[in-house]
């Protein structure tokens, strides 16, 4: 029996170290952890952020588009009135 007692004993031994090593990594990862929450939050901040200039720009472009469509439209419409005069 002493020696089941003493294989046993080791074994408690073992599994309470290694739980320990593992509390302790866990300990040890919960900053990086919580940084990488933080990282993330603002990550998706900036995402929301660019996604939103993203549709101003896209808006600002298309108003372009029709400002210099209907300007070369105006320009056409002046050539071909001069072409007519000459």
């Amino acid at each position: 029996m002493d020696r089941e007692e003493s294989l046993f004993d080791q074994a408690v031994k073992r599994l309470d170290r290694a739980i320990s090593s593992v509390e302790q990594k866990l300990r040890s990862n919960a900053p990086q952890a919580a940084a990488s929450r933080g990282d993330q939050d603002r990550l998706a901040q900036e995402l929301a952020i660019s996604r939103a200039r993203e549709k101003e720009l896209e808006a600002a472009g298309a108003e372009a588009s029709t400002a210099l469509a209907k300007a070369i439209a105006e320009i056409n419409a002046a050539l071909e009135s001069q072409g007519e005069n000459a």
